[in-house]
């Protein structure tokens, strides 16, 4: 092919996916661009309480670049704000590296259209590539009889008003998987928000609350165990470990777009050079492909999600255009606490 015939495709590429401003090296990481290494330490931002999924995967990273670039690699928990602190602690790093942040939906989507005084913008972060995704997980307490997404639209229908839903905190992805679900279908539950995945998990479990929209984990054991009823998953493709249960999309027509899932990626302060940018996302693409690395990944009940800076980019773009589609139709405005 062509010189000319490649920049033309190239050019085709990045207007079919709204990311034309990235360069060729961000596109598609070449290995002549892989030679960069870091001078001094670098940190990578957690914008999370430690233990989560975010920690979790930022501590992978960082133990996965000390040994590739064989210098140290310190993971910075800076939670609070639904994660807009520590993101915005990244922003205002200097772009040549050293800083990484490990992202996920609520502050690198859903906060955009959420809060009214973010101090940060989409264009202050530059996409490297997702990590994993893990499904989110729709229960219902035995009490209700409900034990498909089928059944609970029935219900809702002839029962309006009757139900209510758990999350873990109001603008959470839980919450907004519940809102886009009654969005959809044209049905009414009264949502309950708790300061938490574990005391709604609790609320459900004690019957005091009928249905939860939770993350994967910790509500999984407890449909596995029989104490909820799992209804369905929200991702595109059922999970691996719970293959048995459907998805949304399966479940309705009105729900075959139904696509929301807890991801965990990269973002680095934009303006970093290609070179740092390629760098970091093949040792991110190098990470993922361990077999070590990919078991710790499948026992938390995720799909490994690499893609290029761009590939990434498009992804961010959509998922912030569907949760602010969602958050306005809910009505909903909150202020950074």
């Amino acid at each position: 092919m062509s010189r000319k015939r490649q920049n033309t495709l190239l050019s085709r590429r990045r207007v079919l996916t709204g990311a034309a401003a990235l360069t060729a090296a961000a596109i598609l990481p070449r290995s002549s661009l892989a030679d960069w290494k870091p001078t001094e330490t670098v940190r990578l931002i957690v914008p999370a309480a430690a233990g989560g999924s975010t920690d979790v995967m930022g501590r992978l990273l960082a133990a996965h670049l000390q040994t590739a670039w064989g210098g140290t690699a310190v993971v910075e928990n800076r939670s609070g704000g639904g994660g807009t602190i520590g993101t915005a602690e990244a922003v205002r790093a200097k772009p040549d590296g050293h800083t990484i942040l490990v992202g996920n939906p609520g502050p690198n989507a859903i906060a955009y259209s959420i809060f009214k005084n973010l101090t940060y913008k989409p264009d202050q972060l530059q996409p490297v590539s997702n990590m994993i995704r893990i499904p989110n997980i729709v229960s219902a307490h035995p009490k209700t009889g409900i034990k498909s997404i089928a059944e609970l639209i029935a219900y809702l229908k002839a029962n309006p008003d009757k139900l209510s839903y758990a999350s873990s905190g109001v603008g959470q992805s839980p919450h907004l998987t519940g809102a886009w679900f009654l969005q959809l279908t044209g049905l009414k539950m009264t949502h309950i928000p708790f300061r938490g995945a574990g005391p709604a998990l609790q609320a459900a479990l004690a019957g005091d609350i009928q249905i939860l929209f939770d993350n994967l984990y910790p509500s999984l054991p407890q449909v596995q165990s029989g104490t909820l009823n799992g209804l369905c998953v929200t991702t595109t493709e059922r999970s691996d470990l719970a293959k048995d249960l459907p998805t949304m999309r399966e479940s309705a027509p009105e729900l075959a777009a139904f696509d929301v899932s807890s991801w965990f990626s990269v973002f680095l302060p934009k303006g970093v050079s290609p070179e740092v940018l390629s760098a970091l996302n093949l040792q991110i693409k190098a990470m993922l492909e361990r077999d070590d690395v990919k078991k710790q990944i499948t026992a938390m009940g995720a799909r490994p999600d690499y893609g290029s800076p761009e590939q990434f980019a498009a992804f961010v773009d959509a998922e912030t255009k569907k949760f602010a589609g969602i958050i306005q139709k809910e009505g909903l405005q909150m202020d950074v606490q």
